[in-house]
């Protein structure tokens, strides 16, 4: 053999092992997990706890013991694995958790079968959530849908009060006795509630960055008036539109909300920090407030209360569009709906008087005419009678005058401008 001869068959042996390195390369590089994201897909607004003497009980018993909690969730996303907010806000003392598990859920308190998951924080299958605080768990490998329901059990091992509570679930929550929470369903005497506690959020691994939408408002955003278990909120129903968008919708509806001052949950122009601002990818939020501000003064829920001015309603709403503007998120203002006849013939009558409806209309007509706005959804004249304009339509009535049913929520959602509440189109 030549020396010419060696030289050209190391030269091409090099060349062979530059091309296999370049195809090693190429291949490590194809194999690269593309990176991935965590969305907020649901969430309940935690409200304090009020005394035995507001106008209405808080629905929660004194303390749960050695018991099992099931609460049901509906996703506005899905993704490939799933991770769970604890709350102890409006807590006193810490919160011990035995344990946490997850799954898909069937029907009533059942789960679907091999579903079934063990939820862990930092590894530990118990946790301590200390007062106040809200925790995160680690994530689980538990693929779901978009608009997938999701079953979270959590056991309770010593005395601990109701924390991280909200009024108004909309969807039966179920108490057992002992540690069920990897039973596939619960017993049949299980005790049932329909508020929620500790559990106030899901969050989704996604494979884009998270694009969220806030409903931020009071009992006609959180869907009273809506069939429990069914999902027909209008935030839900909006869920449904943007869903093969990859949007989230987070209902940050409290009821008994205000934007002025503490409700049944603490002033909007207070919680909108928490509840709006602080979730990933927050691009939009729709407020619709103002019922309560107006028509508790002097009723029931507010006996003490002097008459709230349209123009101290106004300056909430300026205030809150400044806020969403400096934290670049979109806002979308709703008119007040019609409330004439509102919880007639009941002890909690009184959200409507002639003066009110006036203080109604007079901030109804700034949120069209200003243009302080992004944009505006007018749900005061898709709900109004036309015959009598202060009235809610029979229709899009649940029956107490003052919250709409399933069909009017529905409507609610389908007169939102998808576009305008985004600011454009959204790839998904």
């Amino acid at each position: 053999m030549t020396a010419s001869t060696l030289g050209s068959i190391l030269r091409q042996g090099a060349l062979a092992l530059t091309l296999a390195g370049v195809a090693a390369a190429s291949t490590a590089q194809t194999h690269t997990p593309p990176p991935t994201y965590w969305s907020p897909s649901w969430m309940a607004a935690t409200q304090p706890l009020w005394d035995g003497n507001f106008v209405l009980p808080a629905g929660v018993p004194f303390q749960f013991n050695r018991q099992t909690i099931r609460q049901v969730a509906r996703l506005s996303i899905g993704g490939t694995r799933l991770r769970v907010v604890i709350s102890n806000e409006g807590g006193a003392s810490p919160l011990r958790v035995g344990a946490v598990r997850m799954a898909r859920h069937a029907e009533g308190s059942a789960i679907v079968e091999g579903s079934d998951r063990t939820v862990r924080f930092g590894g530990q299958a118990e946790v301590v959530v200390p007062p106040g605080a809200r925790l995160v768990s680690d994530p689980v490998d538990l693929p779901l849908p978009a608009l997938g329901e999701v079953a979270v059990s959590l056991y309770l091992p010593a005395p601990s009060q109701p924390a991280g509570f909200h009024f108004d679930a909309r969807q039966i929550a179920y108490v057992a006795d002992g540690d069920m929470t990897g039973a596939p369903h619960l017993p049949a005497d299980a005790a049932q509630w329909s508020t929620r506690v500790y559990v106030s959020g899901l969050i989704v691994e996604t494979p884009k960055a998270p694009t969220t939408v806030v409903a931020l408002g009071d009992s006609l955003t959180d869907g009273n008036g809506s069939t429990p278990g069914a999902n027909t909120r209008w935030p839900d129903a909006l869920a449904e539109r943007l869903a093969g968008r990859g949007v989230g919708v987070l209902n940050a509806g409290n009821s008994g909300g205000r934007l002025l001052r503490d409700g049944m949950g603490r002033a909007a122009l207070e919680r909108v920090g928490r509840d709006v601002f602080s979730q990933p990818g927050v691009r939009a939020m729709v407020v619709m407030l103002g019922t309560n501000d107006i028509g508790w003064p002097g009723g029931p829920f507010a006996p003490q209360e002097p008459a709230v001015r349209a123009e101290e309603v106004i300056r909430g709403f300026r205030q809150l569009i400044e806020m969403a503007h400096a934290h670049n998120v979109r806002i979308m203002g709703a008119t007040i709906a019609p409330n004439e006849r509102a919880l007639e013939g009941t002890p909690l009558a009184g959200h409507h008087s002639p003066e009110k409806d006036k203080v109604r209309q007079a901030v109804n007509r700034w949120i069209r005419e200003s243009g302080a706005f992004d944009a505006v959804v007018d749900f005061d004249a898709l709900l109004r009678d036309p015959a009598r304009p202060i009235r809610m339509k029979a229709a899009m009535d649940s029956g107490d005058h003052l919250h709409p049913g399933d069909a009017g929520y529905r409507a609610m959602a389908a007169a939102i401008d998808l576009d305008a509440l985004l600011g454009g189109p959204v790839q998904p």
